[in-house]
Order: structure tokens, then sequence, then C-alpha cells
């Protein structure tokens, strides 16, 4: 491990910030090596000890576990695993952080450019985090909210049983001397063959049979043809999507082109997610869309006047806005309840 847990905490409160201070520090002292044992289980779960145990003395001041626990809670995740995997070293480092920040009070560097420019742009990222996470902690979404947007959605959580034939093609089919070798073919002969093959499914072929013969996905071609359930909501490409839930039970679809091969799909049962399968889905969805509406309120409340027009606009043009640190990017709208 290249990189110790020191520095990682030395760190960790700038992480926070999501973007670079104006001016950066005359220079960066280098870190401290301090030995670091190799990484083993811990012997005991620093998080479960009573808060008042204490674990030991660092410059004449007792450090209990809860000492410990609270700098842990403000460590990102990876940091707190690393601390609870060396529980010796994060206490010597612990104490060594503690030292570094009193000598720096001491010499008031708080007090200073340009750190206490960063120290006050950390302590407003955090408390716009505090209140970001305080306020979505605090969505209430009912269970009748939930029940209400499903049942007036059915559509969207719509579902299809199918069954697929692939024929493949490439752009540039190699040469194949092997006249025994299977015919790699092109688009317009798989397009063509697709064709075909429907023709003849149509006409009373037996599916199964031409998806053993044909299809060249070895996968579904081993479950006679099965290509799973096929949801609204996957991330498949939407002529795939289209073409199946444009489809009835027993019904066949047209062929249907991808960047390498042609589907036939034949749908086998239709249906809807059930309500459990999607209620935490839609639950996250109601909240974010609520937080983001809330959000959105607050912004437009707040007051700017700008008081020199001029010199702004000789500025260099300014990039989108910028999301508020800790925020989470805007969720897919929840589908409105229908009425």
């Amino acid at each position: 491990m290249k990189s110790s847990l020191l520095a990682s905490l030395l760190v960790a409160g700038l992480a926070l910030a999501q973007a670079p201070a104006t001016q950066a520090p005359p220079s960066t002292p280098p870190a401290v090596p301090l030995p670091v044992s190799p990484i083993k289980p811990p012997a005991f779960n620093l998080q479960s000890l009573p808060p008042e145990t204490l674990l030991a003395t660092v410059d004449g001041r007792k450090v209990t576990a809860a000492d410990l626990q609270g700098l842990l809670r403000g460590m990102p995740p990876q940091m707190q695993r690393q601390a609870m995997m060396n529980p010796m070293p994060f206490l010597h480092q612990y104490g060594l952080l503690r030292r570094l920040t009193a000598l720096a009070e001491e010499e008031k560097l708080d007090q200073k450019s340009p750190y206490k420019e960063q120290i006050e742009y950390n302590r407003m990222v955090t408390l716009a985090q505090a209140e970001l996470a305080d306020r979505q902690n605090h969505i209430q979404i009912t269970p009748e909210e939930i029940q209400q947007t499903y049942d007036a959605n059915q559509d969207r959580y719509a579902q299809a049983k199918v069954k697929a034939i692939y024929i493949p093609f490439s752009a540039n089919p190699p040469k194949q001397d092997d006249p025994n070798a299977k015919k790699v073919l092109t688009e317009a002969e798989a397009k063509e063959k697709a064709a075909k093959l429907l023709a003849e499914l149509r006409a009373g072929a037996d599916f199964v049979q031409m998806v053993k013969e044909h299809s060249g996905d070895k996968n579904s071609a081993a479950k006679d043809g099965d290509f799973g359930v096929i949801r609204k909501s996957d991330r498949l490409a939407e002529p795939i999507k289209t073409a199946v839930f444009a489809l009835k039970p027993g019904e066949l679809s047209e062929p249907v082109r991808q960047p390498n091969g042609y589907y036939l799909f034949r749908v086998e049962e239709t249906g809807v997610q059930p309500f459990d399968e999607v209620k935490q889905q839609i639950t996250g969805e109601l909240r974010q869309a609520r937080f983001d509406q809330w959000l959105k309120e607050t912004q437009k409340t707040i007051e700017i006047r700008i008081e020199h027009q001029d010199l702004l606009r000789q500025s260099m043009p300014a990039p989108p806005a910028a999301p508020v640190p800790g925020a989470a990017p805007p969720a897919p709208q929840p589908p409105p309840v229908k009425k």
C-alpha cells in the first residue's frame, strides 16, 4: 500500500470539497512516514464498543471509543474500513493528527490565507451536504402514494417472456477455406435468412426446432430459445422493446436489426411486474422527485443582485451551473399519476 492512512486522514476533510481552492498553499509538506502494520482482521469492532471505553492517553488527553467513533463517521467508507483493519496505526495517526492541528492553531494558520478560506469553504460544503442529507432523510413517502403510482402506471411495469432466434452477420466476412465450416453471413444475407425463417414460422414451422438449427445465440439456443423476461424498464435497445411490447402471446416479430445480427422474437407470456418487485424503485423515484422539487424551489428564493454587470460580461463565458456539492444528480421523474 503506497499511500499511508495518515495521508488519507490529512486530506479527508478536503476530499469533501469537490472543487479546488482558488489559491493553492505555498507548498505541500511531506507526509510524515509511520510504520504501517500488515492488513489483518481487527481484533475488535471499534463501532460496537461502549462510547465511554478508554482506549489510550495521547499527550495527557484520554481518548475514548467515542472520540475515534466520531472521527470514523466523518471519513469516507474506504478510509473507515482501512482504519478498522489497522486499529493500532490508526490510533497513532490520530495522535499525530491532533498534534499537527494543535501546532497549526498555535501558529494561527487557521487565520492566514489561503488556509482560512479553505477552512471556510470546506465548512460551507460540509454543512450544505449535511442539510441535503438531512432533507432527503426526512422525506416521507406513504404506502398509499406508492400503491397509487403503481396502479396508475401499469404499462410502465409491463414485462414479457420471450423466445428468440438470432441470425448474426459480419460487415467483413472472413475468407473461409474450409467448405464444411459454417458460413459467416453478410448483413444482406442475414436479413434475407431472417425473412425466410419468419415466413416458415408463420407457415407452421416449429420455433424450438428452428432455434436449434439456425440461432447464433448459443446461450438462448441451449434453452430452446428462451431469451428471458424483458421489462419496459430494462436498458435494452429500443427497437427490441418496441417490437416485443407490440406483440401478444404467441405472435412473432418482424426481424429486428441490431449492430451484429437480426432477431426474431416470439412472445410467450405478458404481464406486469409484481408490486413488491418495484415498490422500492417507486419509493426512490418519488423521494428523489420531491427532493429535486424542494431544491429547485430553494434555488428560486436566492436573491442575487449583480452590482457590476459590465465587469461580469467581460469575463469568460460561465460553464453550466454546477450542482450543489453533495447533491444527487436528477433522477428520472416518476410517472404521473393518471386520474
